[in-house]
């Protein structure tokens, strides 16, 4: 054995992983199927702006410790995350507050937003809601679900709201007051000079192949190390011997304009139907960047199929099943750790993948 741990994937959670067991004296391997480091939130340099390769990271946590753990690596500056919503000509503000529906309906005070609410949930005479669309409806009323739920939901899952289970909008956030913070957390900013950073200084020292599929990597070097810590898809681990888990994945069309601001905010969404990408996001925002000239990437949503990269897991009953079968198949696996949002078929924030990926640390170590 050459390694004590083979490291799959260069994302947060591997990249914590292998900081810390390096720190533990452990020889570690990192691989990556990719030609960089760093998974989804790579960052790459264009026009000298740092460029979310893989869509907007806005890191957020109430989680004290891993906000000290994660400044370690970066300073973060004091970006807040206050998204705008285009509906036809209409401009919105989000998270759904009175700045968005004062603009709807032109009044002024939380008791007039709570009257035309309350009204049009009750005019809907919806008890139990069936599908997505319903449960919307009952939460936040007619004209929030047309103009800033409906087109940008059945987008980002590619069918109609009917189709989509209710259990997908649990709730939707309605704040009566005038603040335009997407988050409710208490730290929350963009890592001055980017994510890529983070990953390079917590793999400093550590052997990392990028361009390696894990699967032939295995095959050529069966006894490579003493564990794997592995972050890819669990069902792709276990060659979909009950049948592939579902995925949304992401393209995204990033281009160079030659203007220094183009739409005035870092995420803007885009909440028709009839516009094919779900929002455009100006990278230079994320920074409060000076450059002369401005990146931008529009995002498409679409259906996952294998050799796609998947983003999202369609957490929905029959694939919850489904996953807890392979899950069970990975407990029998002993000398194999599987974490991060493609091993453990969740969606994580990034705060959530480092606090489970230190919670596994703890786990393996004995600590």
């Amino acid at each position: 054995m050459k390694y004590d741990y083979l490291i799959v994937g260069s994302g947060l959670f591997g990249s914590v992983f292998a900081y810390e067991a390096n720190k533990r004296g452990k020889k570690c391997l990192v691989i990556d199927r990719r030609s960089h480091i760093g998974g989804n939130i790579y960052t790459e340099k264009i026009e000298d702006i740092n460029v979310h390769k893989y869509g907007a990271h806005i890191f957020h946590t109430s989680d004290k410790t891993v906000w000290e753990y994660m400044n370690r690596f970066a300073e973060f500056n004091n970006y807040i995350n206050s998204p705008v919503a285009v509906y036809k000509d209409e401009l919105y503000n989000l998270p759904f507050n009175m700045n968005t529906f004062s603009k709807m309906w032109g009044i002024r005070t939380p008791a007039q937003a709570k009257e035309i609410i309350e009204k049009q949930i009750a005019d809907l005479h919806i008890t139990e809601p069936k599908n997505l669309e319903e449960q919307a409806l009952s939460l936040a009323g007619r004209d929030v679900y047309e103009k800033l739920v409906k087109g940008y939901t059945e987008k980002q899952w590619g069918r109609s709201c009917t189709e989509l289970p209710a259990f997908i909008i649990k709730r939707l956030p309605l704040r009566f007051t005038y603040d335009n913070n997407y988050f409710n957390d208490r730290y929350q900013g963009i890592p001055i000079g980017g994510y890529t950073a983070i990953i390079e200084k917590m793999l400093e020292g550590i052997e990392v192949r990028t361009d390696t599929d894990y699967f032939e990597f295995r095959k050529a070097n069966p006894d490579a190390a003493e564990k794997t810590v592995f972050t890819g898809m669990i069902d792709e681990y276990f060659d979909y011997c009950y049948g592939p888990l579902q995925y949304r994945s992401v393209r995204f069309e990033t281009e160079v304009l030659d203007c220094d601001n183009y739409q005035g905010n870092a995420v803007v969404n885009y909440t028709e139907r009839e516009v094919p990408y779900t929002r455009i996001i100006e990278h230079k925002h994320f920074e409060f960047g000076k450059q002369p000239k401005t990146v931008i990437s529009r995002e498409y949503s679409s259906e996952w199929k294998q050799g796609m990269e998947p983003y999202y897991p369609v957490n929905n009953d029959e694939n919850n099943a489904l996953y807890e079968k392979y899950r069970r198949l990975a407990e029998q696996e002993g000398n194999v750790i599987f974490g991060g949002r493609l091993g453990h078929y969740k969606y994580y924030d990034m705060d959530k993948v480092v606090a489970a990926a230190l919670e596994c640390v703890r786990e393996e170590f004995g600590e």
